[in-house]
């Protein structure tokens, strides 16, 4: 699965160029046997339309059906909307999360309009042009005589309502594995800023693709490790706007985009592709525990293991959250679980459970959809996931504010945005509705900052 959203982007990639070959060609023949100046107007009102309606990232068919499997200890129960509103003949007492199976079709203004379901005060969106099975997310609702209003879209086909138990995984000692500085935050700042004992492990120090630190006059090895201690920094200092303290907080300084290849020869060092650097203690002098990476310092698979080995050993985690494996197409963050799970087997101390998350997707790469402070429906799955439970707490709008401060203190997340992507949400503004927050121009302020977080629940 590595590799598939490289493939898709390649073959999104080489299609656009075809279909801007052909445009030209036809462009071409206008100017020469209709008019000279028909040319440039339609380039330019192509390229509009292309910024408003066809920019967006989406490596698979709207009309494709959502697979998702649910475990046998979920109540799984017919629903039906009357007058507007959700009619479930079922006790949901104790099920705190919700999750309803529908099918939309969009109508023809959800061609150029997101097509959202209006759901009580939350709203979900999906993709224009959506005919197929999605999932909406009524976790913190009471589902019962829930209003329900699709725009753009009609609701049709079989409803059902999926309801899971779960306890308040906030209450448990969680470790959350970072692959780098701002996942903690992305995923699951809610559940940190709100749990008595929580402690966070970054796993890189997030020093590639540092060309904006080169204005400072750096080269770019230089500025490639100046990010890479500012990004340590940040993953050190802004859990503490979450309550969590340097106490438990630890950065192991592996390099990005390394760590597949550290897992295929466990032995060998893998220094940084930017930065010159190959030694991970630099970063390390902070960490409140001594690790056996500190004695030799060199950046391999075999460190890394021991390194997370002593983590879950020192702090002793019921609940470990990480990278979905299958969901979560980051080389990093695939590797950030599979090192997890080898440490858990090596491990004195088992945790419970795993909360798998998802920062990054293959196929979509506007998932969540729709404007910040919203809920989250569940991503594409076009292929079955494992039937897994799902957990979905609420944030109140208090702490969506306090997380998204928290993504404004990451350096990774401040940098503004190029004028063509500035152009291209001005475009999108305008004509196809859409709307981005205050709180910080990165896309991931708008992703991130939700009235839920999920996690799927993977039991050991």
């Amino acid at each position: 699965m590595n590799g598939r959203k490289q493939q898709l982007l390649k073959r999104h990639r080489r299609n656009k160029r075809i279909a801007l070959l052909l445009a030209l060609l036809t462009l071409l023949a206008l100017g020469v046997f209709v008019a000279w100046w028909l040319p440039p107007v339609l380039l330019v009102l192509g390229w509009v339309a292309h910024e408003a309606w066809f920019a967006d990232h989406l490596f698979y068919s709207p009309r494709d059906d959502y697979r998702y499997d649910f475990p046998e200890d979920s109540l799984s129960v017919s629903a039906r909307i009357e007058q507007g509103q959700l009619q479930v003949e079922a006790d949901l007492q104790g099920y705190d999360t919700l999750i309803l199976e529908l099918r939309l079709t969009a109508t023809w203004l959800g061609r150029w309009f997101d097509p959202y379901v209006r759901l009580g005060d939350d709203r979900q969106d999906f993709e224009r042009g959506v005919a197929g099975r999605r999932y909406l997310n009524l976790s913190g609702q009471q589902a019962q005589a829930l209003s329900i209003v699709p725009r753009f879209c009609r609701i049709g086909g079989e409803l059902r309502l999926h309801a899971m138990r779960n306890p308040d995984f906030a209450e448990q000692r969680m470790l959350i594995i970072a692959p780098h500085a701002d996942d903690a935050e992305l995923a699951a700042f809610g559940q940190y800023s709100r749990a008595a004992n929580t402690a966070i492990v970054t796993l890189t120090q997030g020093e590639i693709e540092a060309e904006a630190y080169q204005r400072f006059g750096l080269d770019k090895a230089a500025a490639a490790r100046l990010k890479g201690r500012l990004r340590s920094w940040d993953s050190l200092a802004v859990p503490l706007w979450g309550g969590v303290t340097q106490a438990r907080c630890v950065q192991l300084g592996y390099y990005c985009l390394q760590l597949p290849a550290m897992a295929e020869q466990p032995q060998t060092p893998f220094g940084s592709r930017e930065s010159g650097e190959s030694d991970v203690r630099p970063v390390r002098r902070h960490n409140p525990l001594s690790l056996p990476g500190d004695a030799d310092g060199q950046p391999t698979w075999s460190n890394l293991i021991a390194d997370l080995v002593a983590v879950i050993e020192h702090y002793r985690p019921e609940v470990v959250l990480t990278p979905h494996p299958e969901l979560d197409p980051h080389h990093d963050h695939v590797a950030s679980t599979r090192a997890l799970l080898e440490a858990c087997e090596r491990a004195a101390w088992q945790p419970k459970t795993l909360l798998l998350y998802a920062n990054h997707l293959h196929d979509n790469d506007r998932w969540p959809m729709g404007p910040a402070g919203h809920g989250i429906a569940l991503p594409p799955a076009i292929t079955a996931l494992p039937a897994e439970r799902l957990w979905s707490p609420l944030l109140d709008a208090e702490r969506q504010l306090d997380k998204a401060m928290a993504l404004g203190m990451q350096h990774d997340l401040q940098a503004p945005l190029p004028l063509k992507r500035r152009l291209r949400r001005l475009i999108q503004w305008a004509l196809a509705g859409r709307r981005w927050p205050v709180t910080g121009e990165d896309e991931f302020f708008r992703k991130a900052v939700r009235r839920h977080e999920l996690f799927w629940v993977r039991t050991r």
